[in-house]
């Protein structure tokens, strides 16, 4: 759709800081790129999660670069609780409507709770909306946990997939570790996917007595903070842990990204 001669807003991507949830916060200016700040500061109309969070990150942002308008009076609009239930990657959600104040001329931001917005994260229909109305997207930089695991993974980053969280059943999830084992093996394909953190226990444990002893099973863990940790070795290093121990860097409070290959 063109929208021709009409003085349009735009929709900013903007990424938050990795440390959602975790009792510790790494400082703004040590992973987000001031512009990305700067751009944020200037932006009074929002789409998220949760408005109590976005408010929380504003606070920071307006810490290092003064907000172009108090926290008070800007316009936080929350995604529909449908939308975190079942997810909006995959069509069948309208965001237009959320967009009107971006086609009356007001530049916006869509911010998730944690590092990009529209990737493991909700926001991608307001971004398929902004490109059907003939809005302006703008991505902007900063931390992006998917990638900054895969590259301290040490396994294929040339070809790669994220498939999101595993099953919470056992069984399905047995089965699901073994097919996206085969596909690792099969193509060169390096596995991402992540999990609440007070699942990470049962979801290592199921891992290291799953996987075969040769494929590589690595995890990111608390990305970004002062004692990140990215460990990664073969699933028979794991298995000389004992039974029911996490690795050190890992533990069931703090985010994780994991990742299997070659």
């Amino acid at each position: 759709m063109t929208n021709a001669g009409k003085n349009l807003g735009k929709l900013y991507l903007v990424p938050a800081p990795l440390d959602f949830g975790c009792k510790q916060e790494a400082a703004l200016e040590s992973v987000m790129p001031m512009g990305t700040v700067q751009a944020a500061a200037n932006i009074t109309h929002w789409i998220c999660e949760n408005a109590k969070t976005t408010r929380a990150y504003l606070k920071r942002i307006d810490a290092s670069c003064p907000l172009s308008a108090p926290i008070q009076s800007q316009v936080i609009t929350e995604l529909p609780r449908e939308v975190h239930k079942k997810g909006d990657h995959q069509g069948g959600f309208d965001a237009k409507p959320l967009l009107a104040m971006a086609m009356q001329g007001h530049d916006m931001g869509l911010v998730s709770e944690a590092g990009m917005p529209a990737v493991a994260d909700p926001g991608s229909s307001v971004v398929r909306a902004a490109h059907d109305l003939g809005i302006q997207v703008v991505a902007l930089v900063g931390p992006v946990s998917l990638l900054l695991a895969l590259a301290s993974s040490g396994m294929n980053g040339q070809n790669f997939a994220f498939v999101g969280y595993l099953p919470q059943d056992a069984q399905e999830r047995s089965r699901r570790i073994k097919e996206l084992e085969l596909l690792a093996h099969k193509t060169g394909q390096t596995q991402l996917f992540i999990e609440t953190p007070y699942r990470n226990a049962p979801l290592w444990s199921a891992l290291v007595q799953t996987l075969q002893g040769n494929t590589r099973l690595a995890f990111s863990s608390g990305i970004t903070l002062p004692d990140a940790a990215h460990r990664s070795a073969a699933v028979q290093h794991w298995r000389k842990l004992a039974a029911g121990q996490l690795p050190d860097g890992l533990n069931n409070q703090t985010p994780a990204v994991f990742a299997i290959g070659n």
